[in-house]
């Protein structure tokens, strides 16, 4: 029972959408995962994660109400246990990014500032869904300058394209991190209703969000894009569509009868939505192997959903 409840505090089955901030920041700069990449990755899922734990800690007389089952108001964990989970994930996440080197360590401790005020300040103001929306793109942004910043190993493993030196690495990521904070926001506006639902109007705000970012992921850059290949083109176009019935149809249902299960299921796909979206990011950035890379994760999102919830 208490891994279990510290399964749900962490909500572990969200935690597969967030390799892929990490993989399409890398591929953003036009570099192949290397391990500064694997460092940004291990300090997402930390950051993440501590995320998920003060979230609870502040969220406990809320849910002793609106969600009695949560581990926190049903007694299975303490919030001393929440809260001091959340300080030494926020620390090893910052240790981990620090490894990374001090581009990465900057953006991380932005990143890690990001969580802490949403989670204690944010999350009811009217500023809540942009902190959280920032807090995605920022964590595209931490693999972008992890992976772009000057080591022997990300020397050795720059792929044909030139890859822009770390300095440059937060511009060229930041139509990538745009688009997935944009997501993000979408989908923070209808969790906001989920707990006692009622709301039409979010649920068809972010499906004409969600159609219009396919939209863009799919629509020709200039110079890029349109010198894709026709197996890149169709790559970047079916994962687009993965990305839009992921998100999509949940939110249709949710729009047609915004009872609090629908609403619900309708954050919990657009959260796993993020998957598709990341993948398409990276195809689009010509990284297709690393977009299937990230597609691998979708069954395994999926299977861990059925036994844990991801909100």
């Amino acid at each position: 029972m208490t891994a279990r409840a510290w399964a749900e505090l962490l909500r572990v089955s969200a935690l597969f959408t967030v390799p892929g901030d990490a993989l399409a920041g890398a591929a953003a700069v036009g570099r192949r995962p290397n391990r500064s990449t694997a460092l940004a990755v291990g300090a997402s899922l930390c950051l993440y994660e501590a995320g998920m734990a003060l979230n609870d800690w502040a969220d406990r007389e809320e849910d002793a109400v609106d969600r009695p089952h949560r581990p926190i108001p049903s007694g299975r964990i303490t919030p001393r246990a929440a809260l001091t989970a959340a300080g030494a994930l926020t620390a090893a996440g910052l240790a981990l990014a620090a490894r990374a080197g001090r581009p990465a360590l900057t953006v991380a401790t932005g990143l890690a500032a990001t969580v802490w005020a949403y989670d204690l300040r944010l999350k009811h103001t009217p500023a809540g869904p942009a902190a959280m929306a920032a807090a995605r793109g920022l964590d595209l942004l931490l693999g972008a300058t992890a992976t772009a910043t000057p080591t022997a190993t990300a020397r050795a493993t720059t792929t044909k394209a030139p890859a822009p030196p770390a300095r440059a690495a937060v511009p060229a990521a930041l139509p990538a991190a745009a688009l997935l904070t944009a997501h993000t926001y979408a989908v923070t506006a209808v969790s906001r209703h989920e707990a006692q639902g009622g709301s039409t109007t979010a649920p068809l705000a972010a499906l004409t969000a969600v159609a219009a970012l396919g939209g863009a992921v799919v629509r020709d850059r200039p110079g890029e894009t349109k010198r894709a290949s026709a197996p890149a083109r169709l790559l970047v176009t079916a994962l687009t569509g993965a990305y839009l019935r992921t998100a999509g149809r949940p939110l249709v249902h949710a729009a047609l009868n915004p009872s609090p299960p629908l609403t619900q299921r309708a954050v919990g796909g657009g959260i796993r939505a993020m998957i598709p979206l990341q993948a398409a990011l990276a195809a689009r950035a010509g990284a297709a192997g690393t977009a299937l890379a990230v597609m691998g994760l979708v069954p395994l999102a999926r299977s861990l959903a059925r036994k844990v919830s991801p909100t």
